[in-house]
């Protein structure tokens, strides 16, 4: 059934909530046992330098698609919406099914959703957990949609080269989906705040290079044919220490708070020991914080909303709590917005 056409934009007069949150992971798990078999590392290692203990591969045939399909279907079941009533499906990405179309499309025809906008975000993969996030809320606020599915969605595992064990031990596969509704004004999302450092465009991105086996000198694919994952592990965790601390201060301080006001702090799950150095750095203690790195692996932009996810099942998250998400990755992008998680009756009439 194709959508009516959307109707026209009203003055933003509400918040930004997050209704529900989805999330899917494939079912093929590969410990640091599995590991040792192909790469030339150890469980110790692993465990004492990046804190993985086992991560989520997806299948030969599974696409970024299916991931962000399964995690926007199970956001829409926690919100008790029907798919077709979204309004807008953004996809964040750098791993879409083809070159084009978007991602985002892919999804809707795989969920058959018909006349729905749909479009992609490139903000380097994993800063996506907050930058997809504000783009999504900038559109709801506009007042033009009532409801907005953000996908997270990556097959990260699809651009390793598997002889290189600097990146294959650290990612994983993974989706989730923030959806997005109006609530009251004063709760919710508060606009995000975004920063890139062009001068480290190489410390983590995709190559494009010919490269062979080490067995026989054949030519070597992944996923993506001759594009490769390319990561500067040091320089990473150097520029997180060096750079979030006061990054997440300056966001704090932009909205008159202290780190003292933070009920909740979720950072991209880059490494399970850098996220509590980075606790150490802010002044607050691990309690103040969850994890889901060490289970999953890196799981690019989908890492912050699935552990928001975890946070909000468990109930570590409850109305009224000031939550901050902080997300950074490659481009050296990095982004954080403070959230006044929002109650089941500060959200706005629903969708008709």
């Amino acid at each position: 059934m194709t959508k009516a056409l959307t109707k026209a934009p009203r003055p933003a007069s509400h918040g930004v909530g997050i209704r529900a949150i989805g999330g899917h992971v494939p079912s093929r798990v590969v410990t640091n046992a599995d590991l040792e078999k192909s790469l030339e590392t150890t469980d110790a290692w692993i465990s004492e330098h990046i804190g993985i203990t086992t991560r989520r591969w997806s299948g030969p045939d599974e696409r970024t698609s299916d991931l962000g399909a399964a995690a926007l279907l199970d956001a829409c079941a926690r919100a008790g919406v029907d798919p077709d009533s979204i309004d807008l499906l953004i996809c964040g990405t750098f791993t879409p099914d083809h070159m084009l179309p978007a991602a985002a499309v892919a999804i809707a025809r795989k969920l058959g959703l018909s006349g729905v906008p749909g479009f992609d975000v490139n903000s380097g993969g994993c800063p996506g957990g907050t930058f997809a996030l504000d783009v999504g809320a900038k559109y709801l606020m506009s007042g033009q949609y009532r409801r907005i599915a953000v996908v997270l969605a990556d097959t990260t595992t699809k651009t390793l080269d598997p002889e290189d064990r600097t990146v294959g031990v650290i990612f994983g596969d993974a989706a989730a989906c923030y959806l997005l509704e109006p609530c009251a004004p004063g709760t919710g999302m508060t606009p995000a705040l975004l920063r890139s450092d062009p001068s480290a465009y190489e410390t983590a991105f995709i190559k494009r290079e010919e490269r062979t086996w080490s067995t026989d000198g054949s030519g070597k694919l992944s996923g993506f044919g001759n594009n490769f994952m390319h990561m500067h592990g040091r320089s990473v965790r150097n520029f997180a220490l060096d750079t979030m601390p006061n990054f997440v201060l300056e966001l704090l301080e932009h909205h008159a708070m202290t780190v003292d006001d933070i009920d909740l702090i979720i950072f991209h799950q880059a490494n399970y020991h850098l996220i509590h150095l980075l606790m150490e750095k802010i002044g607050l203690p691990a309690d103040r914080t969850l994890t889901n790195v060490e289970r999953l692996g890196n799981t690019s932009g989908a890492g912050v909303p699935l552990v928001l996810r975890e946070a909000v099942d468990s109930g570590r998250v409850k109305p009224g709590d000031t939550v901050v998400l902080a997300s950074f990755g490659a481009g050296m992008s990095h982004g954080g917005t403070v959230i006044k998680w929002t109650a089941e009756d500060d959200f706005l009439a629903p969708v008709a």
